[in-house]
């Protein structure tokens, strides 16, 4: 068996979640060392292509997030020089990064998505925008979510109570994109569901439920520490968690990702699992909930990160 000696951890970027990415690589680079394997931790920047010829590691563990770090290139350009590396690859990557492309896997796989729309922005101009809110509100209901097309860490993502307030939630949405995803408010019990596989085949982790002190899992709420309660497992029946996992497990193979990934979930008063998003890089912060529920299933961290880039070597 291949002995695993360099990894380079790749965080940062140039994406609004670039402080995330950080602390994400921070805790991975720091799990690894304390297992003794060699560490390396680079930005995404113009340096990186000599970096990675002049000096390839073993393995690259890729923890960026946002549109570099999810939407597939930083896994073509991985492929192009050659070097393996944790995680989806650059197809699984585009699926998954497209929210409303996942949402219609998982909907033509049984699974329930709130019901939507995606507009771009030309079209409350070139329409009129008053007059598409007002139809917006009438086939979706007044309670509404309005988030970009794609992206995460709830980068503007904004709950909507009424027709009045979709306006700014709109404008909010299309700082971060130029379509925007306007979707039915599901209320439930919100949960977050890691996948891990590092070798004998996916397995789902115990589910996280997510309180929120303000309502909204906003940004704020998932990186401040003290900002929201979670429990793992949830707090709901058993049945009901497995159907959970059984969702994450659905979306971890229709969407053909590997290695990790976390699948955001809402669970109605009735029991009935709603799909949301998936993630090909989840949070690996110490507020993340991929550590934490790898917790709750008795495994260290550290040895997680290891098994992956150990994978990962095998794969390459």
């Amino acid at each position: 068996m291949a002995d695993l000696d360099r990894v380079l951890v790749l965080a940062g970027g140039l994406s609004p979640e670039h402080e995330v990415s950080v602390h994400s690589g921070r805790s991975v680079s720091e799990a690894l060392r304390r297992l003794d394997v060699e560490v390396q931790v680079a930005d995404v920047d113009a340096t990186l292509l000599d970096r990675l010829t002049a000096d390839p590691p073993q393995v690259v563990f890729p923890v960026l997030h946002g549109s570099a770090g999810e939407d597939g290139t930083l896994r073509e350009v991985l492929e192009l020089v050659g070097l393996p590396y944790v995680g989806a690859d650059p197809a699984a990557c585009r699926l998954a990064y497209a929210k409303p492309t996942a949402k219609a896997l998982m909907a033509a796989r049984g699974v329930r998505v709130p019901r939507g729309v995606v507009l771009p922005k030309s079209a409350f101009h070139d329409l009129g925008a008053p007059a598409l809110l007002e139809r917006l509100a009438d086939r979706l209901g007044p309670t509404l979510f309005v988030k970009p097309d794609r992206g995460g860490s709830a980068f503007g993502a904004t709950p909507v109570t009424g027709v009045q307030d979709l306006s700014a939630a709109l404008v909010s949405c299309f700082a971060y994109s130029d379509s925007a995803l306007v979707e039915e408010r599901v209320q439930g019990t919100e949960l977050a569901v890691g996948v891990l596989d590092t070798g004998d085949g996916p397995t789902a982790l115990p589910p996280v439920e997510i309180v929120p002190d303000g309502g909204v899992y906003d940004y704020a709420a998932r990186y401040t520490a003290g900002r929201t309660e979670f429990f793992c497992p949830a707090r709901l029946p058993e049945e009901t968690l497995d159907r959970a996992r059984e969702a994450a497990l659905t979306a971890h193979r229709a969407l053909g990702l590997r290695d990790l990934s976390r699948t955001d979930l809402i669970v109605t008063e009735g029991g009935e699992v709603v799909f949301l998003e998936a993630n090909v890089a989840p949070g690996l912060t110490e507020t993340s909930t991929f550590p934490m529920a790898a917790a709750a299933a008795g495994l260290d961290f550290a040895v997680v990160c290891r098994e992956l880039a150990h994978r990962a070597l095998l794969r390459g």
